[in-house]
């Protein structure tokens, strides 16, 4: 009967997934009557397979209750996240909100960023706003732009802070970013976070924004924010310092550009950001310590049993971990799937590896529907799928002393790890970014326990303890050096072009033909598998035709021209920021694009003229590919 419960139960977990995934794929919500249509079968079903109680018939019906029941809730979740939008009718029209500053306030050169919780509204003149008031959203992303350095226009005194309350003149706009093939879709992150509108604080003219009161709310954000600004203090404005940073309170923008690049390249950017790794890790780590520690008084041993005591101290470790880094869509599906996996563990049944991680799957889609259109969902549960099937590395020698058989035990296990990790994830990698680095696998074996054993410690420690982030210091300089010279390499870093799905369900077969536990011919067979995604057949115009492809670089131009044996770029759209800050359209949207596509050169790059929203890209495309003739009327 176990037996037959759990097969049941993974069927509809199947259905779950499924289920939530076909609504994924839908252009426009279904509404409230299908909503409640789907229901009700869903329910009907549910009393058929009561009645019948086994059979193949009950689990058919078990899924398709179960995906019925997935596909209304996650509509009904969209249409309501939907309705939280910004009304198209106010975008533009002078507003003065008044809110509460939520989150962590990013800082940049050409201003600040932050999301406001609103509280209340109205227009400029009075009076035009009251029928539509209730179409503000809940929650905001503004940018506060300065005339000048940000930090001459807010002294850290000065600064929007966790937890304030602002009356603020703002332009709202619906929330929207950039829409390109095989690019990042930020409307879908914003769509994430609840973010309902984007808008500029009007503070040039007439009365500016006021700051009205600290709430006392938003506290665990005002605290990072505190220690983010104590990092700042303590180290200045440096690359390291941005690093401890991210590690310590989340500040991924504290992170260069350029060092982003470095850490792409050479496959360690998981490791740098706060992802589910180091959430695990340090649970796991934590859960090491007050296992330990508990051992130590017998009496305690027969309150509660040690490792039930390390599994939720070390989750309670991970759940603090995560508030501290800002309680990110990574890391809340983190904590999640081990919240689940600790439950599903504390009881007295041993369930199958393979089923835990199912139902870790099931509550993130339920908990988050749309981590399903993320990259870093398939990524996670492919990893530790990977390495199931990888099995363990052989023991070590019995005749070896004890000390140096453990030290070559864990080596091993290690290494093993790894290249499963990494040869596995390749497909994934490509699939979902184009771009799979050479040299990740000794990079990882350098950066893994200098970052996760060293600098993620003395990050979190100096918080405590200040003078320890200067010992971090020459570590992460150190660090810095061997990865910077590591992405220098020639082919560091491969970018391949999309392929159609048929060669990446063959890629990824390939992929896990290699690492099975199985002899060396058998594996090497999937290596021609790996090849229709490695050099695949691009798609081209016909002879006598040619393909028109408008990027979406925001304001300006910048639009590619193929014919079956040429391609021009003509203008390159915009730079981002006063001063290309932000980066420009060239590196962030065009040179990926275009590497998707499978051009590797271009023939001709037209110019047209000066303005930055025509030329602001030109240089990061003429960096990244060879240019056969470059028009312009620029020197």
């Amino acid at each position: 009967m176990g037996l037959f419960v759990g097969r049941i139960g993974v069927w509809a977990a199947l259905g779950w997934l499924v289920g939530t995934a076909l609504q994924l794929q839908q252009a426009a919500v279904a509404g409230p009557l299908t909503q409640m249509t789907a229901t009700g079968c869903a329910a009907l079903l549910l009393v058929g397979a009561g009645w019948r109680r086994r059979g193949p018939a009950v689990t058919l019906a078990l899924m398709f209750a179960a995906a019925l029941l997935a596909w209304a809730l996650t509509d009904a979740r969209a249409q309501q996240r939907l309705a939280d939008r910004l009304d198209p009718a106010l975008e533009m029209q002078s507003l003065w909100i008044t809110g509460v500053v939520a989150g962590l306030p990013v800082v940049r050169p050409e201003g600040v960023r932050f999301e406001l919780r609103v509280e209340s509204a109205e227009s400029t003149p009075p009076g035009r706003f009251s029928e539509r008031s209730g179409r503000i959203p809940e929650r905001l992303s503004l940018s506060w732009s300065a005339a000048g350095d940000a930090a001459t226009l807010f002294p850290m005194s000065a600064m929007p802070r966790a937890g304030q309350r602002w009356r603020l003149p703002v332009r709202l706009r619906v929330p929207d970013g950039l829409v390109n093939p095989h690019g990042f879709d930020a409307a879908l992150a914003l769509f994430e976070r609840g973010v309902g509108a984007l808008g500029t604080v009007q503070a040039g003219t007439g009365s500016g924004p006021v700051m009205l009161a600290e709430t006392g709310t938003e506290r665990i954000d005002r605290w990072r924010q505190d220690l983010r600004d104590r990092v700042r203090r303590t180290l200045g404005d440096t690359p390291a310092a941005g690093l401890l940073a991210a590690l310590s309170v989340g500040d991924q923008a504290a992170i260069d550009r350029e060092d982003w690049a470095v850490f792409r390249a050479t496959g360690v950017a998981h490791l740098v950001a706060i992802s589910g790794l180091h959430v695990t890790l340090l649970g796991w780590l934590a859960g090491v310590v007050i296992g330990g520690l508990w051992r130590w008084r017998a009496a305690w041993l027969l309150v509660c049993p040690a490792p039930v005591v390390a599994r939720w101290g070390g989750l309670a470790a991970a759940v603090g971990y995560a508030l501290l880094a800002g309680w990110g869509v990574p890391a809340q599906r983190t904590v999640l799937m081990m919240a689940i996996l600790a439950l599903l563990n504390s009881g007295a049944r041993r369930w199958p590896r393979g089923r835990l991680l199912l139902a870790a799957a099931v509550g993130v889609a339920a908990w988050d529907p749309w981590a399903l259109l993320q990259p870093g969902f398939w990524l996670s549960f492919v990893a530790v799928g990977l390495l199931m099937l990888g099995g363990s590395p052989a023991a070590p020698d019995a005749a070896a002393p004890a000390r140096s058989g453990w030290i070559v035990a864990q080596a091993r296990a290690l290494w093993h790890t790894q290249w499963v990790v990494t040869l596995g994830l390749a497909p994934w990698t490509l699939l979902f970014f184009q771009q799979v680095s050479l040299v990740s696998l000794l990079a990882n074996a350098v950066a893994i326990p200098v970052v996760t054993l060293l600098v993620t410690p003395l990050a979190l420690l100096g918080l405590l303890v200040p003078p320890l982030w200067g010992v971090a210091l020459p570590v992460i300089e150190a660090l810095m050096d061997v990865l910077q010279a590591m992405a220098a390499w020639p082919w560091a870093s491969v970018h391949l072009p999309a392929v159609p799905l048929w060669a990446q369900g063959l890629g990824i077969a390939g992929a896990v033909l290699m690492i099975l536990p199985l002899p060396v011919s058998v594996r090497l067979a999937g290596a021609p598998l790996l090849l229709p995604m490695l050099w695949p057949a691009l798609p081209l115009p016909s002879e006598g035709e040619f393909e028109l492809l408008a990027a979406d670089i925001g304001q300006g131009n910048a639009v590619l021209v193929r014919t079956a044996r040429h391609s021009l770029l003509y203008d390159s759209g915009a730079a981002y920021g006063r001063h290309a800050e932000a980066g420009n359209a060239g590196e962030r949207v065009l040179v990926p694009l275009l590497r998707a596509l499978g051009v590797r050169a271009l023939d001709q790059m037209v110019i047209t003229h000066r303005d930055t929203d025509h030329s602001g890209g030109a240089a990061a495309v003429l960096q990244a590919l060879p240019v056969g003739l470059v028009q312009s009327s620029l020197e």
